[in-house]
């Protein structure tokens, strides 16, 4: 098994990251880490040449047809809208893309993203990791404990996977055609989870808490372990008990002090009313009187 493995191995290839941010200088450094080399890199803002300096050494900068040009695989590191106008810039423009391998870690693109390059003979593939960057160096240690997202054409399915599990994280597959059901998932569960943790705790200091942080802390890291270990199982609280007065006064509540947050609160309150119902945890008369409440 080991030897099947090593000859799906990458070779050592000349990397360059065309968009040296937060992502683009943390990835290279990983496949750096490998021992492929960065030797070209595009970076605009004066913080990207900053990361660049700092993170990626060994590279010049350079515009990003250069960039393609001087390698063997290239990291398209620029953010989602800007994807597909960069590719097709490059492609107009002349940029030899055939034989290298293209790799953009948008989550929410698979792989035809990258259409034109592909039909000029670039080897397109989609590794997105599922963590959040936060510009520093710890960043790069983070990838041990990650999954990526990946996407690419089946024959180059193993040099993408390798790829991942050189920068030391998880490969997971995800089909072209479910790329944005997976991106979805993702960003519904990481974005919306901080949005309601700073709802929390803005009302918890509106009741006098003065550090809601102390307090969230235990309980939503329970919760969470919860979720992610026992799924509905791990439910606990008012909906699920079939307390539709705490329910209604939780609304009365929110109406008062946060009033744009009510709709958010009744959708989800029936979401989980109504998962809870599925996965039999709650009785269905009990779910009717919620859903009698959650009218809002």
């Amino acid at each position: 098994m080991q030897q099947a493995e090593n000859t799906q191995r990458p070779a050592r290839l000349d990397i360059g990251v065309v968009g040296a941010g937060r992502v683009g200088s943390v990835l290279g450094a990983a496949l750096e880490r490998a021992g492929h080399r960065v030797v070209a890199a595009s970076a605009v803002s004066e913080r990207s040449r900053e990361r660049a300096a700092q993170r990626l050494p060994s590279a010049r900068i350079a515009e990003p047809a250069d960039v393609v040009a001087a390698c063997d695989l290239v990291l398209l590191t620029v953010p989602d809208d800007a994807l597909e106008p960069l590719v097709r810039g490059l492609v107009d423009t002349g940029a030899d893309v055939n034989g290298t391998f293209l790799v953009h870690t948008s989550g929410a693109h698979g792989y035809h993203a990258l259409a034109p390059a592909t039909a000029a003979g670039g080897l397109p593939l989609a590794l997105h990791p599922v963590m959040t960057f936060t510009g520093r160096d710890e960043d790069i240690d983070r990838l041990a404990s990650c999954s990526f997202g990946v996407t690419a054409p089946e024959t180059l399915r193993p040099i993408a996977e390798a790829l991942v599990v050189e920068m030391g994280a998880e490969p997971v597959w995800i089909a072209e055609e479910h790329r944005t059901l997976y991106h979805t998932a993702l960003a519904g569960g990481a974005n919306h989870l901080v949005t309601l943790v700073a709802e929390s705790a803005s009302l918890l200091r509106a009741a006098g808490v003065e550090h809601p942080a102390r307090m969230l802390g235990p309980l939503l890291g329970a919760a969470l372990d919860n979720g992610l270990r026992l799924g509905m199982d791990g439910l606990s609280g008012p909906v699920l008990r079939g307390d539709t007065e705490t329910v209604a006064a939780h609304i009365g509540e929110l109406r008062r002090h946060s009033p744009e947050s009510v709709s958010a609160y009744v959708a989800l309150a029936r979401l989980t009313a109504d998962r809870a119902l599925e996965a039999g945890l709650l009785k269905p008369h009990d779910a009717e009187r919620l859903l009698d409440v959650l009218q809002a």
